[in-house]
Formats: C-alpha cells, structure tokens, sequence
C-alpha cells in the first residue's frame, strides 16, 4: 500500500482552489501526513505601475495567504508548512516544488473547463497530471 507522508496543496487564491481542503485534511489524517501548501505567483505591471512594487504587493498577498491557510489547518491539528513560488508558470512550480520537497501526492481542485476551453486557455492541472511523476488527486470544483 502506498503511503503518503507530504502532500502539495497548490492553491491560487480561489475559493476553487479551496475546495480541496476537505479532502486534503481526510488523507493526512488517514496517512499522518504533512502538508504543504503552496501557491505560485507573479506580479503583472501595467505601464506606470512600478515594476518593484508590484513584484512587493504580489509576495505580500501571496505570503499572507499562504500563513492564513496554514495557520487555519494547524488549528486542527495537522502538520502543515506553506511557500510561495515567484513563477509565472504555476504547473512549472508545481512540478518543482515536488521535485525540490519530495513531495508524495499533489491535490487540487480544477475547474473543469471543457476541451475549448484547455486550448483557449491552457489548464494547470491538465499540465500537471501530464508531466507529473508524482500521484495527482483532482477534484473538480462544484460550478
């Protein structure tokens, strides 16, 4: 039986992405596991918006959720670390961050767009469970 000790949680910021959560604190309690919560970001400059300053604002709400999610599920009780990623490609950072943290299971919500909508718009889950060599959990997101 496999055993999974780290769990990644990508989220970006989305009540979606949230809605993993159940899910994830069911498994890492079922396998006392860790879990690791992550969101990849990027700061988008506009002309006469200070690059460095956007780049500020962006860490900053990225760092603050991140705390926020981990501080509600140590509350539980689960072990819980949390990290932010400064890319633009979040599937790029996810299989990253597996790579670099030894990550067991990736979970995460997708919103289910259909086929028209992977081409017009990409889909990181569809690039994750493609170029993942770590077990991907997907939950589609109630609409």
């Amino acid at each position: 039986m496999r055993q999974y000790k780290k769990i990644l949680v990508p989220l970006d910021g989305s009540q979606v992405g949230e809605a993993i959560l159940p899910e994830v604190e069911m498994l890492a309690k079922a396998f006392n596991a860790t879990i690791s919560i992550m969101r990849a970001y990027h700061a988008y400059v506009f002309p006469g918006v200070d690059a460095t300053e956007a780049q500020v604002a962006a860490t900053r709400e990225a760092e603050d959720y991140v705390k926020g999610i981990e501080e509600q599920l140590k509350s539980k009780g689960f072990d819980v670390d949390s990290h932010t990623r400064y890319e633009a490609d979040a599937a790029k950072a996810i299989l990253e961050h597996c790579a670099q943290y030894h990550i067991d299971l990736i979970m995460m919500s997708t919103h289910g767009h259909g086929a028209i909508g992977h081409w017009l718009l990409g889909s990181v889950a569809e690039k994750v469970v493609h170029h993942a060599t770590t077990p991907v959990f997907l939950l589609r997101a109630a609409k």
